[in-house]
């Protein structure tokens, strides 16, 4: 696991993106699971830190695409930790609805390519919690807080700390395939002009660390963030 600020890691060589580990006073609480293959070694990082897999207390979720919760099915039996959602996003995480697509007439000719013709539930994975703006994580970080961003994923949430400024966002802007920030794939994105508007909400909250599901974090992200939503 690599060390990001005092209590907040991120594991390491999941192929496809990131997941994030937190220490509490109670144990861990992980945002986000990865696809299938990264659980053994989400559980393999946390066994060289000293630590079992019943030691991850919480594992939240920022939105129901495969490569966030592949793995949830898998990580929640062995760890019998609490998932933790959106309520938008409770039936997705759950296996109740098939995972939502745009409107082929909404996204660019290349990016229908990316479309499934038929969308398929995940494996289900019971829900303990549901969050909505504003709601309050005591036992995280002393005070993590959920932020709604939806527009990737109807009930898409990043996750905000005030005092500490990092926020965890999932896909509402991606780091990849260029050095700045980006939009996420208009083929996995539901509404991408509420997720413009996500975009926004989210440079107001002027973050020092931003901590992507796909890209390297990136430090003093608060002007980097306002300049790139002000372009949209």
């Amino acid at each position: 696991m690599q060390k990001l600020l005092e209590n907040v890691y991120c594991f390491s060589n999941l192929l496809v993106g990131r997941v994030y580990a937190i220490k509490d006073a109670d144990g861990w609480t992980i945002i986000d699971a990865g696809l299938k293959l990264a659980v053994p070694r989400i559980l393999a990082q946390l066994k060289r830190a000293g630590y079992a897999a019943t030691d991850v207390k919480r594992i939240l979720i920022t939105h129901a695409h495969p490569d966030h919760v592949g793995g949830l099915p898998d990580l929640r039996s062995v760890t019998g930790a609490a998932v933790i959602c959106s309520a938008f996003e409770r039936p997705y995480v759950e296996g109740k609805k098939p995972v939502v697509q745009p409107n082929r007439n909404d996204v660019p000719p290349l990016a229908r390519m990316m479309l499934s013709s038929k969308p398929t539930a995940m494996k289900g994975t019971p829900v303990a919690r549901v969050l909505k703006e504003g709601d309050t994580l005591p036992e995280v970080l002393g005070g993590l807080q959920a932020v709604a961003t939806p527009g990737h994923s109807p009930g898409h949430m990043s996750f905000w700390h005030p005092t500490l400024k990092v926020l965890f966002i999932g896909d509402v802007v991606m780091r990849i395939l260029a050095p700045g920030l980006r939009l996420p794939f208009a083929g996995f994105t539901t509404d991408m002009k509420q997720n413009k508007r996500s975009v926004q909400h989210i440079a107001a909250l002027e973050p020092e660390l931003l901590l992507f599901g796909h890209g390297v974090p990136m430090h003093d992200a608060a002007p980097k963030l306002k300049a790139f939503a002000s372009k949209l």
